[in-house]
């Protein structure tokens, strides 16, 4: 079997949301399945991996990108005033028209390289993992000009932004295009994988004759197999990935503050200036270590070293309990104890639960991240922070290399589908 996997995160581009699609297409040639992959030659993404990781499939492909560069927005704007910050509000106001995202305009490129690639090589099932949405739009086409089967897999919910705000015009805009591609998805694609039951929900609901299988994100524990804590002089708790949105750490910065100066925080990834200033205005940039984006394998390092791991989910209502984070996953593989500040009631407090890996907490319980922050450091203290011990049943569960097998099943259940005769 063949298939071709359309991404437009793949290495060098880096960061959290890179690892489903590569381990995919690492993994699927052990199920028999040959897996050849799209992505663009420039996707101009703010972090890139260097050097980037060795890739299994000798499969690969590019299409170049000729969108604009990845930026982040508010970033640029904040701190500007007055005519400075209008003409820089100008200068970004273009890419608002691409719809349904900025990355439109891979399609113009991408499309027909994954046509050829069909042709060429016979390829049986034609994925595409989304972010960004408009790379589902390469699918349907590519379906109807080859006839080729199409899978989706969908990372975030296409209907639902739990970070963006609805207030403008130009969002709204972006929300409603959404909307028509989440209906093209369901009603077009021959299966459809969510990452979470929320996901699946959302597009059963456009249309229940398409299969939809959840299939979540994975920990990919030989990661870390060579990879050791130390415990040193001080207690350091390290949050890996960056904030946007409605992601705040000030709760836990304000807990962090009430403790003594031998408990460090560090974060690696990007750090929003609003809250650097907020951690300057109370004076607390001596109890923080802040690393910039930092490739995956210095990343893991830095988790597995650590003493203790910060998972910092917002509370966005109902839509928000089972928000995917690949973070998780990560942090499980590390086997260093989590302190979580996440939605309760959520599936992330759930699993933590479960594989009896930390402490949850309200995300914005400040007396509650203080206590989980001070049970955590007695700990350490009295040399009894062990490394978390997970159940073999769940290790299996959660492990990359079933998520995939579950993925390797589904297309081999599609092709098969494809190929009966219609009417048999």
């Amino acid at each position: 079997m063949k298939i071709l996997i359309c991404s437009f995160y793949f290495p060098p581009t880096g960061g959290g949301g890179v690892q489903r699609p590569l381990k995919f297409a690492q993994l699927l040639p052990d199920f028999g399945i040959e897996t050849h992959v799209l992505a663009p030659s420039n996707a101009k993404w703010l972090h890139h991996e260097e050097p980037p990781p060795p890739l299994a499939t000798r499969y690969l492909n590019r299409a170049p990108f000729i969108g604009p560069r990845g930026r982040l927005p508010a970033e640029e704007l904040y701190g500007r005033r007055g005519g400075d910050r209008l003409l820089h509000k100008l200068w970004l106001t273009p890419r608002r028209f691409l719809l349904p995202d900025e990355d439109v305009t891979w399609l113009l490129t991408a499309l027909p390289v994954a046509t050829r690639i069909v042709h060429r090589e016979r390829i049986d099932v034609l994925l595409t993992t989304s972010p960004p949405t408009s790379v589902h739009l390469i699918g349907a086409l590519a379906k109807r000009l080859t006839g080729v089967p199409w899978v989706a897999d969908v990372r975030d919910s296409i209907v639902a932004n739990h970070d963006r705000r609805l207030e403008r015009r130009a969002v709204r805009a972006k929300e409603q295009t959404h909307r028509s591609v989440a209906r093209l998805v369901a009603k077009r694609a021959d299966a459809v994988v969510a990452v979470t039951d929320q996901i699946a929900a959302e597009m059963r609901a456009i249309e229940r004759s398409t299969p939809v299988e959840v299939i979540p994100n994975g920990a990919d524990f030989d990661d870390f197999t060579d990879l050791s804590y130390q415990r040193r002089g001080e207690f350091r708790i390290t949050h890996t990935g960056s904030f946007f949105g409605q992601r705040d750490p000030r709760p836990f910065l304000t807990a962090l503050a009430r403790l003594g100066p031998e408990v460090l925080a560090r974060f690696v990834g990007d750090f929003r200036r609003s809250d650097l200033d907020w951690v300057r205005a109370n004076s607390l940039e001596h109890r923080l270590e802040l690393l910039p984006y930092s490739p995956r394998q210095r990343s893991l390092e830095l988790q597995r070293e650590s003493d203790a791991l910060l998972l910092l989910l917002p509370d966005v209502g109902q839509r928000g309990q089972d928000v995917p984070s690949g973070k998780l996953f990560e942090y499980l593989a590390a086997r260093r104890p989590i302190l979580a500040a996440v939605p309760p009631a959520g599936t992330a407090a759930q699993l933590i639960r479960e594989a009896k890996a930390g402490i949850v907490v309200a995300p914005d319980d400040v007396d509650g991240i203080q206590h989980a922050l001070e049970e955590l450091v007695d700990q350490w203290r009295a040399g009894e922070l062990a490394d978390v011990s997970l159940p073999p049943a769940l290790i299996e569960r959660i492990s990359r290399r079933t998520r995939t097998r579950q993925l390797a099943e589904l297309l081999q259940s599609i092709k098969l589908q494809s190929a009966r005769p219609q009417g048999a």
